[in-house]
């Protein structure tokens, strides 16, 4: 099993009452009340934490990137990740991942991750993502066009990855004409693409049709046993089995030394999801052309009080349905043991804390789930023969069906 640690990075120190005042925290809550000292600060008590999560035994570190929003402070995740490429020494770096759409030059992108996998000595994963609706607009993309810019931007990295240039590309959103990288992955054919989502049944059915591990995010467990349903049978129908190795989930897991701390630290899992200062206003969340007609068409509901939010149930519903698991090592392994035997996935993301949690506790979080937690996740995944991608040697992809080598091996 591969077991990663997870934060938003949240800018937590920021005038929450004029939050409240302006009712959103995204987009067009103006970047006036950003403080750069507290800032900085954050940042580095952030790294602290990524090395910290190496020291006591996580396998990975999950990161990922948000704009315009005090809920995540990381605006681009290769930043951290060449950090982390150079100051830690075991762990895998896991993004989850790049706003494809947001590239206006994916042969940059490419040659960005090939240098943090070869700074990293193989130890990168490069996730992708469609990006938030609200991104579109900070960025200035066309919503309309997300999917396919997504799409055709993976194509173009994966090719400049693999196939020797110089090459031309005449795509419908990107034109190059010399595609010649002097920079390409460590690791052959190239570095795993995993493909981090909620419930978008397109995304879920193209990452299964390239043989791409999906990490669930925070799903509750029956929904996560419909996105494994239909993996699995868009899997059989390209031609391969499913299963654990292709199935990660991250899960909001607040672990103290009392039972009282922890669901004290833990509700602060709401304050990305708004419940304390807003967080978008939905025409933000939802521009036109960015969903498909269904789940545009759902969440509208939502926004209107016609259906509850799939995403924003209250805090004690979310610890009911284990959305949230908090508590001590004692009471929260039974729980995680009882998520793994009903969703079976070989990959995990902690999110561990959020919001306004203090540096202090979230390192006594960090250290109890790797002294105490982890161990025993790793016990039950034998039992349960939950194989991650690394451990079963999967391939990485449909195009390239031949198990992965090791970094520094020879191309396929």
């Amino acid at each position: 099993m591969h077991l990663m640690y997870f934060t938003e990075q949240p800018m937590s120190a920021y005038p929450a009452d004029k939050g409240r005042e302006f009712g959103a925290t995204a987009l067009m809550f103006s970047n006036k009340h950003f403080d750069p000292v507290a800032g900085s600060r954050l940042y580095n008590e952030y790294l602290e934490h990524y090395r910290l999560a190496e020291d006591v035994g996580f396998d990975g570190i999950m990161l990922n990137e948000h704009h315009n929003a005090p809920f995540c402070m990381q605006a681009k995740c290769n930043v951290f990740a060449s950090i982390l490429a150079a100051t830690t020494k075991r762990v895998k770096i896991v993004l989850l991942g790049n706003p494809l759409p947001l590239a206006e030059n994916p042969v940059r992108l490419a040659e960005e991750l090939a240098m943090i996998d070869m700074v990293s000595r193989g130890r990168l994963v490069s996730g992708f993502v469609r990006g938030g609706g609200q991104e579109q607009l900070a960025t200035g993309v066309n919503p309309a066009f997300n999917r396919e810019r997504f799409e055709e931007a993976h194509d173009l990295i994966v090719k400049a990855w693999t196939q020797p240039g110089p090459f031309r590309w005449e795509g419908t959103h990107y034109q190059h004409r010399v595609v010649n990288p002097w920079a390409v992955p460590l690791q052959k054919p190239h570095p795993r693409v995993w493909i981090p989502g909620v419930l978008s049944k397109e995304t879920i059915v193209w990452a299964a049709r390239k043989r791409y591990p999906y990490i669930a995010l925070s799903t509750e467990i029956e929904a996560t046993k419909k996105i494994w349903e239909q993996y699995d049978r868009v899997a059989a129908e390209t031609g391969y089995a499913g299963g654990p190795e292709y199935r990660g989930y991250l899960q909001r897991c607040h672990v103290a030394e009392t039972e009282e701390k922890a669901m004290q630290n833990a509700q602060q899992f709401m304050w990305m999801q708004g419940e304390f200062t807003g967080l978008a206003h939905p025409v933000w969340s939802t521009p036109s052309g960015y969903f498909s007609p269904s789940y545009r068409s759902a969440f509208v509901e939502y926004a209107v009080g016609r259906r509850s939010n799939p995403r924003g149930a209250a805090f004690e519903e979310q610890i009911k349905n284990q959305q949230i698991v908090a508590g001590t090592p004692k009471t929260v392994i039974p729980k995680l043991r009882r998520l793994l035997e009903e969703t079976r996935p070989s990959i995990m993301g902690f999110w561990a804390a959020d919001g306004f949690v203090s540096s202090e506790d979230t390192k006594k979080c960090i250290r109890l789930l790797g002294e105490e937690v982890l161990p025993a996740l790793r016990e039950f995944a034998k039992e349960l023969d939950l194989w991650s991608p690394f451990e079963a040697n999967s391939p990485v992809s449909m195009q390239f069906q031949a198990p992965a080598q090791p970094a520094g091996a020879t191309t396929i």
